[in-house]
């Protein structure tokens, strides 16, 4: 069986240019952190990436912290403050934050003061738009590298981004922040990172970050964004054929032109996981950043969804690689699967 894999905003495969600059890196022995000639160069290569990562991002270079994940970007930039969120943010987010900004069915929040918003919401794929002007942190991992922005362009104090998911390796981040803004480090030894996160760097996942995020952007000039978009809602067009029990979610604002999440209320999203798991595609049932954990949508019910709803949700999630047999033979394996559920609960 070739599997199709349909999860791209869990991770992304990893890029052929990534892969090759890795592999080159490995025979770089120098610590950056030394001074001699091979430290030296081991910092030449951590410092171009850097440069590479804040010209697709577009923030100022000495602005960018290297970090594991952007799970510890969010601790770093908000363990110790007082900030507001939404429902919908990621747990990365919500468990530093208080919930207490308002949701509408759109999936669209209500900023306030000292408050954190995401660019977009990684389940639905719906994009925040200016709401997120003002916020102390966003969250832009999701929007990084398959929508034009930059970081100069919003009004934020700081932003997180993560190397796997525009195709990078697994295991490095980084917190964005903007000239004269106060981190309190979180992890203190060395004083790396201008003082900010010690421990030595990660040299092979900085340096594949920084070449993922040059391919990302000339995939961006080149429209490759486009044409998944174009995908996208085609595989959602043949399934809304098939069925008008289906709820797309967010269908009528603006999305991520790679995402869709959508529900049969009663079909349980762990269920349809399985069943597809098993003809051949890899899809999930919310963000899949929890530990492999399978549970209702939070997402969802910040939205205004009801337990049986939330729970019935999956994501297919698709990339620049994926083609149009593959997200019309998945729509059609659904469909298929579909109509065995609808016979059984007849």
């Amino acid at each position: 069986m070739n599997r199709v894999y349909l999860d791209w905003n869990a991770t992304a495969p990893l890029r052929s240019e990534a892969r090759d600059a890795m592999i080159a890196a490995m025979d770089v022995v120098g610590n950056p952190s030394s001074v001699h000639a091979e430290g030296r160069k081991a910092k030449g290569l951590m410092e171009r990436a850097r440069a590479q990562v804040a010209d697709a991002f577009g923030c100022d270079v000495n602005g960018i912290i290297w970090t594991g994940s952007a799970t510890e970007a969010a601790g770093l930039m908000m363990s110790g403050r007082e900030l507001r969120c939404a429902g919908i943010e990621h747990d990365c987010v919500q468990v530093h934050g208080a919930s207490s900004l308002d949701v509408n069915s759109d999936g669209l929040a209500q900023g306030a003061d000292s408050f954190v918003m995401q660019g977009a919401n990684s389940e639905t794929g719906i994009l925040q738009g200016g709401t997120v002007q003002g916020a102390v942190m966003s969250d832009q991992v999701q929007v990084f590298g398959k929508l034009p922005v930059s970081f100069n362009w919003l009004d934020v104090h700081s932003a997180i981004l993560s190397a796997h998911k525009i195709g990078g390796p697994k295991g490095v981040g980084a917190l964005i922040v903007r000239d004269g803004i106060d981190i309190k480090p979180q992890i203190k030894g060395g004083g790396q990172e201008q003082g900010r996160r010690s421990g030595t760097e990660n040299l092979l996942g900085i340096v594949g970050f920084g070449a993922a995020a040059t391919a990302a952007a000339q995939d961006l000039a080149n429209g490759v964004w486009e044409n998944v978009q174009a995908l996208r809602d085609q595989m959602e067009a043949r399934i809304l054929d098939a069925t008008s029990k289906v709820i797309i979610f967010g269908k009528d604002v603006n999305r991520l032109p790679n995402t869709s999440n959508f529900a049969i209320p009663g079909w349980k999203g762990e269920t349809q996981v399985m069943n597809m798991d098993l003809a051949g595609f890899a899809i999930s049932a919310g963000s899949a950043c929890s530990s492999g954990k399978v549970k209702t949508s939070r997402v969802l019910k910040a939205m205004g969804y009801d337990d049986i709803t939330a729970s019935s949700a999956v994501r297919v999630s698709i990339g620049p690689t994926t083609t149009e047999q593959q997200v019309m033979n998945f729509a059609d394996a659904w469909i298929t699967a579909y109509k065995k559920f609808a016979a059984r609960n007849a």
